[in-house]
């Protein structure tokens, strides 16, 4: 009876002693010298629509790739540090990170299809050239536009709609090419068809202000890297940021190995051939080139890193437009580029013309002092005879032939070259 009652008092007590500390936890006082936990607070990226162009849609690129952004899944680089502000707005181009699962993240690049001075400037010559204000809405300007009231009654893009336009791909229009961009303009929903009934008038705008200023994202849509054709992937645009697969320049390897620059020399041949032979009967030439225009993904692969120097020859269907009637001009002809620039007339242009750009800007960086004599010596002379020009566009063909011989030898075969290894171990070719 005795051990009884003692394990009852025991009991007794413990429940006096936790009723007091619950009753201490309870008093404010008693609890002040506690630390309570802080609330998990989520870091949050504030954009500004200006940042992303957004205040200026309809005048813009596109949405397509909008909810990315605000959903974090495309990250700046200088969002990975602690202070997580967005990079200055006054950049062309931006590193970013691409995830579709918030686990495993790809490299992109961010581009503006002009410089932000550049797209200020056109934005204010829009409003003093059409409505006599410094600002304006753009959107409301721009509808008022003789040609953009065509558009809107269009119901096939034609060449008549494009005549004038500053961008290479339009010097030399055919209806085939016009039609390959409505059927494959990614930032509407798919709709296979060449009229532009599933086109808004948002829409059409959106193409004709693209077109207008930079055709470098249509072109990477409307041959796209799926099909074979040498360009990075288009993954969408928001504003005027525009999102694509990440290269690095090729300046970024002039000092390469000489097997690296070798690989890279032969590649650019390539690209060069089926730029002007391929199945679909295009031939695309080069207005310009430097170190900015090709790329090199991460296994090595080269690619046309920037699309707005190319133009576009139909051999199939030839031009729709005589060159005379490229000079009528308006105000979509001049939100970049001089109104008074003369436009290369499409007879004049040669399969030799990119191959003669390439000599003069490109390889001489590329191949200059990379390798022994007398192969050096016999790069540097092709290298100076193609840079001053061929008699004949078969001569052209010949002197690639010829370098490409030269270069093949001295590349190698080895994990480096991902996007060829380890098939080359393999290949009688190689």
């Amino acid at each position: 009876m005795g051990h009884w009652i003692c394990c009852l008092c025991s009991r007794v007590a413990d429940l006096l002693m936790l009723l007091l500390v619950l009753a201490l936890s309870c008093n404010p006082s008693t609890a002040a010298t506690a630390s309570p936990t802080a609330p998990h607070i989520k870091p949050s990226y504030s954009f500004g629509r200006t940042f992303l162009g957004l205040d200026k849609c309809n005048a813009c690129i596109g949405t397509s790739i909008c909810k990315k952004f605000f959903k974090e899944e495309i990250r700046f680089d200088t969002w990975l540090s602690s202070h997580l502000k967005l990079p200055p707005s006054y950049l062309l181009s931006y590193l970013g990170n691409y995830t579709d699962d918030a686990k495993s993240w790809r490299m992109v690049d961010i581009t503006r299809l002009t410089t932000k001075y550049q797209h200020d400037r056109a934005d204010k010559r829009i409003c003093t050239s059409l409505l006599k204000t410094k600002t304006c809405s753009l959107e409301h300007a721009l509808r008022r536009t003789h040609r953009f009231q065509k558009w809107l009654r269009a119901k096939r893009l034609t060449p008549d709609l494009v005549q004038g336009l500053p961008s290479p791909m339009l010097r030399c229009p055919s209806q085939r090419l016009l039609d390959r961009i409505v059927r494959r303009y990614a930032e509407v929903p798919d709709a296979g068809s060449i009229y532009m009934d599933h086109l808004t008038d948002r829409d059409k705008l959106r193409l004709l202000y693209t077109l207008s200023v930079n055709s470098h994202p249509i072109l990477l849509q409307i041959f796209p890297d799926v099909e074979g054709w040498p360009f990075p992937r288009y993954l969408g645009s928001c504003g005027r940021l525009v999102v694509s697969a990440s290269t690095r320049p090729l300046r970024d390897f002039y000092g390469a190995a000489p097997e690296v620059a070798a690989d890279l020399a032969l590649q650019l041949l390539a690209v060069l051939r089926s730029m002007g032979t391929n199945d679909l009967n295009y031939f695309f030439y080069f207005t310009r080139v430097d170190a900015g225009t090709f790329g090199v993904f991460s296994n090595g692969h080269l690619f046309i890193r920037d699309a707005s120097a190319l133009g576009i020859i139909d051999k199939e269907e030839g031009s729709q437009l005589i060159d005379g009637q490229q000079e009528y001009k308006d105000i979509f002809s001049c939100l970049t580029v001089d109104c008074q620039s003369a436009l290369v007339p499409c007879s004049s242009i040669r399969e030799k013309h990119s191959l003669i750009l390439v000599c003069q800007e490109l390889l001489p960086k590329l191949l200059k002092g990379k390798f022994l004599q007398p192969v050096q010596d016999e790069i540097d002379k092709f290298l100076q005879h193609c840079a001053s020009g061929f008699a004949d566009d078969q001569g052209t063909n010949e002197a690639i032939a010829k370098l490409a011989e030269l270069l093949k030898p001295l590349r190698s075969c080895d994990s480096r070259f991902a996007y060829r290894y380890p098939d080359c171990k393999y290949s009688d070719k190689f």
